[in-house]
């Protein structure tokens, strides 16, 4: 048996491989024998649901896109005194919410700019707000970029920040801002944002108050294979310490309207290759999110054959990656036949991937149309969405609500 294939059966079994053996699988292993694998790691983990795919309907609600970091890879972002910015107002944010609960949506991520003047006090204002009007939404929001810039605004420590917008509503932290944890190509593309070991002790704090997260990866910007390896062994050490980080998501970084202009990309087969290695890798996080927002809905199919068990979700609104030329969309309906068409039984599930509803017979298929993603209203000029969804840009306001 060659030393590969020896690999491959170990990481099948569930065995746990090392970053180097990860990165022999990565740049050397043949591509079916990888997505075999992975895909054999992934059914021995689920067992009885292994048949089951799942996705999710929520709503990305972007409340400023002012910011202070400058990432280079952003397409979103205005500084602050930009013509161009604006911030949400708290009636636009909850109207957002009600919409989002009409069309049968679970989870709201509210994810924006680090605005100057935002700290822990707007966003405490913000999650009750939303817990009042509707308390059946999951807040999955934020990640800790944002605990990181609203701790400094408000002058309070990160265990501070954190146990207040949990009391005020926060259910669990998105992966955002992870892009890559690793200290050279990070401060390439993100010289202002925290360290890489800061955003993993941030979310080890998080953990430790109870408030679970996801763990994220936005390949493409010139990273090393073996700075992609190191990536995932960052999220894994800390996993091994808190056992917080629900899903692994990886994505691709779009090259359109931001600084690094696509100079460097990842390829769909460098992206399948890392889903796979990533469930071989991962023996200590539960789930592995396909991207078909930025890699197209054939690849996100594809993942499923490549250690995948979740397509993400239809996303009602998200105007961050699609301002960078993502232009995928999606409704529900297409979701559950690309899950079926992959051989699996789609099933809508929540933030903790509970199953709500388990679509094994086709006859019962939903059948609203309005449960649709849409292209960025922000990235395209005058661009706006389905209308029945009334999605529009803010107006620009001086302050936030």
């Amino acid at each position: 048996m060659s030393e590969l294939q020896e690999i491959l059966d170990r990481a099948a079994d569930g065995g746990r491989i090392s970053p180097e053996e990860a990165l022999e699988l990565y740049t050397k292993a043949p591509l079916h024998a990888l997505g075999r694998a992975a895909d054999a790691a992934r059914r021995r983990r689920f067992g009885d649901t292994a048949h089951i795919a799942t996705y999710l309907i929520d709503r990305n609600i972007n409340y400023t896109n002012v910011c202070v970091t400058a990432c280079k890879f952003c397409a979103f972002y205005r500084p602050p005194k930009h013509e161009e910015g604006w911030v949400r107002d708290l009636d636009d944010i909850l109207r957002r919410c009600g919409e989002a609960v009409e069309l049968g949506a679970t989870q709201i991520m509210l994810q924006g700019g680090h605005h100057p003047e935002f700290g822990v006090e707007y966003y405490e204002q913000v999650f009750s707000a939303i817990k009042r009007e509707y308390p059946q939404l999951t807040l999955h929001s934020l990640g800790a970029s944002e605990v990181e810039h609203m701790a400094k605004v408000s002058g309070v420590s990160i265990e501070e920040a954190i146990r207040r917008i949990k009391a005020a509503g926060l259910d669990s932290f998105a992966g955002a801002g992870a892009e890559i944890l690793v200290e050279r190509p990070r401060k390439q593309i993100a010289p202002l944002k925290e360290s890489g070991e800061r955003w993993l002790e941030i979310m080890e704090t998080a953990h430790r108050l109870g408030v679970e997260s996801t763990a994220t990866f936005m390949m493409g910007t010139g990273e090393t294979n073996a700075e992609r390896i190191e990536h995932m062994r960052m999220i894994r050490d800390v996993q091994d310490r808190t056992g917080g980080f629900r899903a692994f998501i990886p994505w691709t970084y779009q090259p359109e309207n931001n600084h690094l202009k696509g100079r460097t990309q990842a390829s769909v087969l460098e992206y399948l290759r890392l889903v796979a290695v990533a469930r071989l890798f991962f023996d200590n996080i539960a789930h592995l999110q396909g991207s078909w927002l930025t890699v197209g809905k054939e690849v996100g199919q594809l993942t499923l054959h490549f250690g995948a068990d979740d397509l993400g979700s239809v996303m009602l609104e998200e105007n961050v990656v699609s301002a960078a030329g993502a232009r995928h969309r999606s409704n529900r309906l297409e979701l559950i036949h690309l899950i079926r068409k992959a051989g699996r039984v789609p099933a809508q599930r929540d933030t903790l991937y509970n199953h709500l509803v388990v679509h094994d017979d086709p006859a019962n298929d939903p059948v609203d149309d309005r449960v649709v993603s849409h292209f960025s209203s922000t990235a395209i000029e005058r661009g706006i969405a389905h209308p029945e969804l009334r999605i529009v840009v803010a107006e620009a306001h001086s302050g936030g609500a």
